[in-house]
């Protein structure tokens, strides 16, 4: 079926203003990509939707975490005949009756955007909307929303704003030693120095102290279904906090990736690139028990002589045998100094770890710490503090 000129056509149009919807949606749509859909819908034609929906998609998604959203954005775009009709709809209060399909945050907003762009607005009255978009008030709810509930324009207004988030990790004294005033041992070599220089009299013995530097990091990232908009936030908010710091960072879902490389990019968009690539199971299911026994067998020598503070990022939704997790969490922390669990699922004031997963790790953890918002992130470095004066 010929579709018409694309000059002229309306379709060509409409699959333009979808792909457009898909990249306000944080989907990676580009002008190559909305070109192969229009090419696509050409070879396949108009006579099946299913038939249709799967060129597109063949075409404009590229990564699993985004089908969930495409799907959503193509039935509301390829539900009636007229888009602009049924993109405002979207914007008019419904009867209870005829209340519209349930969809995610960055679905409704992708929706909303485009219905908005549709009307015919005054030039004053555009303005005067833009500018009040974000007000103080706005970022002081930004502070306590949750991750998961923000919306596509929020969520990388916040990812942005966690990434200045500073982190300073406690020091503690290390092994080796320097010269310093406030040291218990005398520094022998100073010491003979100061005497031949003085004619044999040595005034003020040189003293050594101990070096302080900060603890190495072990970052276990849960990279599961449930913690997608949460595994992308913090890894960004560590990578760029914890800088200096001898760190070393993995994700877990069905199996261990090695985010080792990615890390070691300085800015965090590279970072996240190269992670993604890495990630061969994201939005996957969650099996803590076999990916620590590959950290035990693979990677053992990132832990460093039981000193590495471990930060364990899971909702603890495990799938696998509570008895092999058992077992390698327990390895895990005869090993390190710390394991700290940072659990978004704290948002709720009346959360138990009932799950079996959650179960065996809340039992093995040291501490427990909330990371659903921009106001825990914050208050991270000081909990960090608290936990780490324990031992």
């Amino acid at each position: 079926m010929q579709l018409g000129d694309a000059r002229s056509g309306k379709l060509p149009d409409q699959i333009t203003a979808f792909g457009r919807a898909l990249r306000r949606a944080g989907v990676p749509v580009d002008s190559a990509r909305i070109a192969g859909a229009i090419s696509a819908t050409q070879l396949v034609g108009l006579e099946r939707r299913d038939d249709l929906q799967a060129a597109l998609a063949a075409v404009l998604v590229s990564r699993p975490q985004d089908i969930e959203v495409f799907g959503e954005l193509f039935a509301a775009f390829f539900r009636n005949p007229e888009l602009e009709k049924q993109l405002l709809s979207q914007m008019l209060p419904k009867a209870p009756s005829a209340q519209p399909p349930a969809r995610s945050a960055r679905s409704q907003e992708a929706l909303t955007v485009a219905g908005a762009s549709a009307k015919q607005r005054a030039p004053q009255e555009t303005e005067l909307r833009l500018d009040a978009a974000m007000t103080a008030s706005d970022l002081r709810r930004l502070r306590h929303a949750d991750f998961a509930g923000l919306s596509a324009s929020e969520f990388r207004l916040v990812d942005t704003l966690a990434r200045d988030i500073a982190l300073p990790l406690p020091e503690l004294p290390s092994r080796r030693q320097r010269p310093g005033p406030r040291g218990h041992r005398i520094h022998w070599g100073r010491a003979l120095q100061q005497a031949r220089r003085h004619e044999g009299e040595l005034l003020a013995p040189p003293r050594r102290e101990r070096r302080r530097q900060p603890l190495p990091l072990l970052v276990l990232v849960d990279v599961s279904g449930s913690m997608e908009r949460y595994a992308r936030l913090l890894l960004a908010f560590l990578h760029q906090a914890t800088r200096g710091v001898p760190r070393s960072a993995f994700a877990f879902g069905t199996r261990l990736s090695d985010l080792r490389a990615a890390w070691r990019q300085a800015d965090a968009d590279a970072m996240l690139a190269l992670a993604n690539a890495a990630i061969a199971d994201f939005a996957g299911g969650t099996r803590l028990g076999a990916s620590l026994a590959e950290l035990r067998e693979r990677h053992a020598r990132c832990l460093v002589g039981r000193r590495t503070v471990v930060l364990l990022i899971s909702d603890g939704l495990d799938t696998g045998a509570p008895e092999q997790l058992d077992a390698e969490l327990h390895w895990l922390r005869r090993h390190c100094r710390q394991v700290l669990w940072l659990n978004p699922l704290l948002r709720y004031a009346g959360y138990q770890p009932l799950a079996q997963g959650a179960s065996v790790l809340h039992r093995h953890a040291h501490g427990m710490l909330a990371v659903h918002n921009l106001e825990h992130l914050q208050q991270l470095a000081s909990a960090l503090a608290e936990l780490l004066k324990t031992r």
